[in-house]
């Protein structure tokens, strides 16, 4: 899929657009269908053309918002759907697309990511995964919310190497990635898919953004999803629910950052030094926790960055965070 904006390859050589859109909390709220709609097709307009989403988001409920909103537009789209972990077997994942599938109102799905990792060995859902693409119900795979030593582990079973991406939580307060992560993506030519890029909006109140954004006439979090785009190998997937909102994000890929504002940058978010052991409830953050069901495995849930979109597992994961 090619694109007039900014784009990143996947480990094949096709392009995707490096700024995209999420849709976390999206078709919950009737008041807000219609702007959510125009929202999701002014971004396919504007060239945003990869839309992620999950199962879990409204239990479904987003990807109905999505089937509707991509009607005479999906092949337009490079659509992004996730699996729970409690659904990752292999008979799991096969049901659980069908009902993406049947929600989105498409015959397949160009990206399908097991959410965060669960008690089902990867072995079984990797083979679900392939079973899929080779059915052409899916034409890529991939994993959100793995730490690298859950990517070498995966990489290791029959058919791991044909992952194409690893959604996590990244942005500039959140840098725990870069320590060891990103780079070992790099190394396979595994793009990364970050999701809340402004941290959910919780920038600190001063900060260099604030020198950088007055200085450009752009806001704060515009120059903070620039940062996140400047970036090799990432691609972000900011949420918009309204026109204008999704306006300005697209304005984030016109900013390049200068040497000199990315070093004031570093200065206030500083790069991460190393790993140590943290909760990640505690760490990982930002949404609150929703009504779901979790998987018993947490040592492996590693929702390491996951205010995912409200998917931290209970009770939380002890597993290594980058430090500052």
């Amino acid at each position: 899929m090619t694109s007039d904006i900014a784009s990143v390859s996947l480990p094949d050589g096709e392009r995707i657009p490096k700024l995209g859109r999420g849709t976390w909390e999206m078709g919950e709220q009737p008041a807000r269908r219609a702007a959510e709609i125009d929202a999701l097709r002014c971004g396919i307009e504007l060239g945003m053309t990869l839309i992620d989403t999950a199962e879990m988001y409204g239990n479904g409920a987003t990807e109905s918002l999505l089937g509707e909103a991509l009607a005479g537009l999906r092949d337009q789209v490079f659509l992004v759907s996730k699996v729970y972990p409690h659904n990752a077997s292999r008979r799991g994942v096969i049901a659980a697309c069908e009902q993406s599938l049947k929600r989105l109102k498409t015959d397949r799905l160009d990206l399908y990511l097991l959410h965060w990792r669960g008690s089902v060995p990867l072995a079984e859902t990797v083979a679900a995964f392939e079973a899929l693409r080779e059915a052409g119900k899916i034409r890529h795979w991939g994993v959100s919310n793995f730490d690298t030593d859950d990517m070498e582990e995966l990489v290791a079973v029959p058919g791991g190497a044909s992952c194409v991406t690893n959604q996590i939580l990244y942005n500039v307060a959140r840098r725990g990635p870069e320590f060891d992560l990103l780079p070992w993506l790099a190394g396979r030519k595994m793009p990364a898919m970050a999701y809340s890029p402004v941290d959910h909006a919780r920038l600190p109140k001063r900060s260099p953004f604030d020198d950088i954004a007055g200085a450009r006439g752009v806001s704060v979090f515009q120059v903070a999803l620039a940062w996140v785009l400047q970036l090799p190998g990432v691609f972000a997937i900011p949420k918009a629910g309204r026109v204008e909102h999704v306006r300005d994000n697209h304005r984030a890929l016109e900013l390049r950052l200068e040497a000199e504002e990315l070093a004031a940058i570093d200065g206030y978010f500083k790069p991460p030094r190393g790993k140590r052991a943290g909760n990640a409830l505690s760490a990982a953050l930002a949404a609150p926790v929703a009504s779901m069901r979790t998987s018993t495995r947490t040592s492996t849930a590693r929702v390491l960055n996951c205010s995912c979109d409200a998917c931290a597992p209970s009770p939380a994961p002890r597993l290594r965070l980058a430090c500052a």
